[in-house]
């Protein structure tokens, strides 16, 4: 009896051992996928669904080529500027990056280019200047937004612009004078009378074409001891002190007023900060060089020539044009 009772007992458990293998080789055959037990998942559970780097944003390279040359002048990586963490921050920076290329930072030149215009020598030859050259920032950061997305290459946008008068006309431009005005100054006082008369050579026979831009301080240039300007009285803050190219702001003042008749478009234009003598009250133009200009377009229809002159205690700018034009 007791052999039986342990052969029904094996029969029972093989038996059982049997169902148990059958349900799990159907649930695998049912789903196509092994069960794992306990110890599996604990060690699958160690292992994160993603990793940082799946996680990440892509970063894409935008390259600034300059169409001059061709050439990549910078790269930007949309990651490290915040493209898709804070895009408001990339905004802002990319408005900063257009600014600086184009009008320069402390330690490097901007594109823009203020026009240089051409001028007549004491020979009587055509000394050409050169065109006004800007980076438009507004066309350039819209450009890089739009690609930012998928990253690319990114054109400056340099506009070029060119002098409003042709060239072969230069030696009739001063036929007829169309406007004129003089100021007065003590002659006897050295420094000052030489800063005036070396200003007013400066902006003489300078031409300005149609839509041309003039800058007192591009055409004049510093006003330094090596570029021959010596001391004299100037105006700052309201006070009279020492500096030198005192006496030049009578040269643009005077220059003002005469284009003024024209009716020309003014650029930039600041006041003295008190009353000077020689033109009424509001009727200034101060300068400075690397800070305050004089600057104008001429929005005429017609290109004119400056002419200005000095005696020992008077300076005349005339402004000067062709009979074809005067009529």
């Amino acid at each position: 009896m007791k052999g039986i009772f342990i052969f029904i007992m094996f029969a029972v458990l093989v038996g059982c051992s049997n169902q148990t293998f059958n349900e799990e080789q159907s649930r695998v055959n049912s789903t196509g996928e092994e069960k794992h037990n306990e110890d599996d998942e604990l060690v699958n559970d160690e292992t994160p669904a993603k990793t940082d780097l799946e996680e990440e944003k892509p970063s894409y390279l935008i390259n600034l080529i300059d169409p001059n040359t061709d050439e990549v002048i910078t790269s930007i990586s949309t990651k490290e500027l915040g493209f898709h963490t804070d895009y408001a921050s990339y905004v802002a920076q990319i408005e900063q990056l257009a600014k600086d290329l184009a009008r320069g930072t402390e330690t490097s030149e901007g594109y823009d280019q203020r026009m240089l215009l051409d001028r007549v020598d004491e020979a009587g030859e055509l000394v050409k200047g050169s065109p006004m050259l800007v980076l438009k920032e507004s066309e350039l950061v819209e450009s890089i937004l739009a690609i930012s997305p998928e990253g690319g290459n990114v054109e400056l946008p340099l506009y070029v612009t060119e002098t409003g008068y042709k060239r072969t006309e230069y030696d009739t431009l001063d036929d007829v004078t169309v406007a004129s005005f003089t100021t007065y100054f003590d002659g006897s006082v050295a420094g000052r009378t030489h800063n005036i008369n070396q200003s007013s050579d400066a902006i003489s026979k300078v031409i300005v074409g149609v839509g041309d831009y003039f800058s007192f301080n591009t055409t004049v240039g510093p006003r330094t001891k090596e570029t021959g300007y010596q001391e004299a009285l100037e105006i700052i803050n309201g006070e009279f002190v020492t500096g030198i190219g005192g006496g030049i702001c009578q040269t643009s003042s005077t220059l003002f007023n005469a284009v003024d008749q024209l009716g020309v478009t003014y650029v930039e234009r600041h006041h003295h900060s008190r009353d000077i003598g020689y033109v009424p009250p509001g009727r200034d133009a101060t300068v400075s060089y690397g800070t305050l200009d004089f600057r104008f377009r001429n929005t005429t229809d017609f290109p004119f020539m400056i002419v200005s002159t000095t005696t020992e205690n008077s300076i005349t700018v005339e402004i000067q044009t062709s009979q074809d034009y005067a009529q």
